[in-house]
């Protein structure tokens, strides 16, 4: 598992979520607004407003929020966001991918340097490290599900290309294209999935210690919590001992 999904997991069981309850559903209705503007307000005729629909609903976000986050995009004082991504170099030479949604380009970039400078990293330009990466599918289960051989089979038989099990659940990898579809067969064998989204998939991953994990996580933090900073992607990796004394602390 790359360091950032691991990162995820640990600030999950820590309680940071729910702690950041009220921030998280800010950042899933922001989405779903842009979503929503920019194609049909209906899911079912819009990919992009199903998926931020489906990420919200894994978070617990209320029916209501939803749907006034739907409906926020035919007002006419809606703020006009747009899509910026950042990249760059955090400590060790990890690779760093920064998405955004903002209505305000010259704030969003001032933040996001900011915080790759106070890492020791450096904010490079667009497509510096992305063509490391890999435009891609990934759809959560949790262990619930079936075991390692069930939802393996179910995800060859739905197109998947990739699928990660642990004791906590099966992260399954598809092409960005295919997301729908794959998403689609899923459900019919194996019901709805906690979580289905496109995401940044690393092509390699950089080994990092102890120290550097930390360093890397604050940043992720520190990124994260920027209202203006939707999702962060990083290719480092931890090994088991060293995660699990991350998760301990």
């Amino acid at each position: 598992m790359a360091g950032h999904s691991q990162f995820k997991n640990i600030m999950h069981r820590k309680g940071r979520q729910d702690a950041a309850r009220s921030k998280m559903f800010s950042k899933l209705a922001r989405e779903i607004t842009v979503a929503a503007k920019m194609g049909t307000p209906d899911p079912d005729m819009n990919p992009r407003l199903r998926l931020a629909v489906q990420a919200a609903k894994a978070q617990s976000m209320p029916k209501d929020n939803i749907q006034r986050a739907i409906n926020k995009a035919s007002g006419g004082d809606t703020e006009n966001y747009e899509e910026v991504r950042y990249e760059g170099y955090g400590p060790g030479g990890v690779a760093v991918i920064v998405e955004a949604l903002t209505d305000n380009r010259n704030r969003s970039a001032s933040n996001v340097r900011a915080a790759f400078t106070k890492a020791g990293g450096s904010l490079g330009e667009t497509g510096s490290v992305s063509f490391m990466w890999d435009r891609a599918g990934e759809i959560y289960y949790p262990a619930s599900a079936g075991d390692a051989d069930k939802v393996m089979e179910a995800a060859i038989e739905a197109g998947a290309e990739d699928i990660q099990s642990d004791e906590e659940g099966h992260t399954i990898y598809c092409g960005f294209e295919d997301l729908g579809d794959v998403a689609k067969a899923l459900e019919d064998t194996l019901g709805e999935a906690d979580s289905v989204k496109t995401i940044w998939k690393p092509q390699n991953t950089i080994p990092v210690d102890e120290e550097r994990a930390q360093s890397l996580m604050k940043l992720i933090g520190v990124l994260e919590d920027d209202d203006d900073v939707q999702n962060v992607y990083a290719n480092f990796e931890v090994d088991d001992e060293t995660m699990a004394r991350l998760s301990a602390a």
